[in-house]
């Protein structure tokens, strides 16, 4: 078994340091062990990358702190799933599980309670020149047109208008009640159940042997949308196409990966 006290990694200014076949070795003995005091470990040994992905979510209206201890949890759902063997790097396997950790935390809890100031004011001024607009064009305004009258860029006029949903939350249990119903139905009824063809992913390579089946543009759009959490917008200017373009390529190889990854 893994002793920790006689553990081989070296030491730089005081700080433990390890090698990408040290790190392998410690896994393969959690593996086998499944060890508290090794996860606990692994944990400290990847704070550092917590850190980081948590620090692409600061200035959201929640303290960078409590955006680590999400991410932490994360990070340990990650390591109790992950096998070195598969030849896949732990940081590139625990990235997304991280991140999606993250954004859970500000769906389900975040925004729904907290919106930060800008985007309360961005949001009742985009909903004041969308009515406005509205009646002087006959038609609902883009958000690019939006964007030109409140002073802001695109993505934080969409971002504005996404996170006013936040203010009105609406309990599973409300009755939706239509003319004639007799016994109305909770939302709950209509809320679709977890796709239970997601648990059979297993591992992060599955998906990357995915995205190695799609072609160059849908490759990078998934790559900077979902690796390295661009806008559409930015993904557009990168890649030189419009937004409107990279929302169908997106959709388009979104619907491509659920085939591989279903078969």
């Amino acid at each position: 078994m893994w002793d920790s006290d006689s553990s081989p990694a070296h030491k730089k200014g005081g700080v433990a340091e390890w090698t990408e076949e040290e790190t392998e070795e410690l896994f393969r003995q959690y593996i086998k062990t499944r060890d508290p005091k090794l996860r606990d470990q692994l944990v400290m040994m990847h704070q550092n990358l917590v850190r980081f992905l948590a620090g692409k979510f600061a200035n959201r209206g929640e303290p960078l702190e409590d955006l680590v201890q999400v991410g932490v949890i994360g990070l340990i759902n990650a390591i109790d799933r992950f096998d070195p063997d598969r030849g896949t790097k732990f940081s590139t396997y625990a990235t997304p599980t991280i991140v999606g950790e993250i954004r859970r935390h500000f769906r389900d809890k975040a925004w729904s309670l907290k919106v930060p100031r800008r985007l309360q004011e961005l949001n009742l001024a985009a909903n004041k020149v969308a009515e406005e607009l509205s009646q002087k064009l006959g038609h609902p305004p883009t958000i690019q047109e939006i964007a030109a009258q409140i002073g802001a860029t695109e993505e934080e006029t969409l971002e504005a208008i996404e996170l006013g949903n936040a203010y009105d939350t609406v309990s599973l249990d409300s009755k939706l009640v239509n003319e004639g119903d007799s016994a109305p139905l909770s939302l709950a009824e209509f809320v679709g159940d977890m796709d239970v063809s997601l648990q059979s992913i297993e591992s992060y390579g599955d998906l990357k042997q995915a995205i190695d089946c799609l072609d160059a543009r849908e490759k990078a759009i998934i790559y900077y949308r979902f690796f390295r959490d661009m806008s559409q917008t930015e993904v557009a200017k990168r890649l030189n196409i419009s937004q409107m373009h990279v929302s169908r390529l997106q959709q388009k190889a979104l619907k491509r990966l659920k085939e591989l990854l279903s078969a």
